[in-house]
């Protein structure tokens, strides 16, 4: 499953960003947490992480490493009593004239019965992908007049970023600011599974 996104960052900001693992409990639904010890980004990092519905960490492994152009992390296999599965998530980055259009995949080796509800992990991507990929370019400034530096966001907290965002020009006034709308739900077409996965 996989669908895109468009950043307006430069590949080189949005890679930094997708390279350090920890970041993606920040807008993945596919990971719960990432332990937060520092670990180097590049090829082979293996960092502890959470998948949801899961009680013990994982390994998370960077088994695809092109900077400014491509990244991949590969879970651990998990057991279940169904079977196993093996998690994998990809970014394709393609540079655009006012950013970054990010590729995101995610494909899930299932193994014994479990390789039976393909489908329904299928469709249970089909309908997160899309608002991940949402979560992602929110995460990253879309719909920001002034772009702070990725580093800055992370440090001060996301909710200090999202609260400049949404802040009201009326609550700068003193006026009541009128409470801002949920964020809105996409929808993706269906467009198939790779049952080879």
């Amino acid at each position: 499953m996989s669908t895109n996104v468009f950043v307006r960052r430069t590949p080189t900001e949005v890679f930094d960003f997708l390279a350090d693992a920890r970041n993606l409990a920040l807008w993945s639904s596919g990971v719960s947490s990432v332990e937060s010890g520092h670990v180097a980004p590049g090829p082979g990092a293996v960092y502890r992480y959470r998948f949801p519905g899961r009680r013990r960490p994982h390994h998370l492994v960077c088994a695809d490493f092109e900077p400014g152009r491509r990244i991949a992390f590969r879970g651990q296999r998990m057991w279940g009593p169904l079977g196993t599965q093996v998690p994998h998530f990809g970014f394709d980055l393609l540079p655009h004239a006012d950013g970054t259009l990010v590729r995101l995949s995610v494909t899930s080796s299932l193994s014994a019965a479990l390789a039976l509800l393909g489908p329904l992990v299928a469709m249970a991507w089909r309908r997160d992908l899309p608002a991940d990929g949402l979560k992602l370019r929110e995460l990253l400034g879309e719909n920001r007049t002034a772009v702070e530096p990725l580093s800055a966001m992370i440090a001060t907290g996301v909710d200090a970023a999202a609260a400049a965002r949404t802040e009201q020009p009326a609550a700068r006034t003193g006026e009541p600011a009128a409470p801002a709308a949920p964020p809105a739900r996409a929808e993706a077409a269906p467009t198939g599974f790779d049952y080879a996965h």
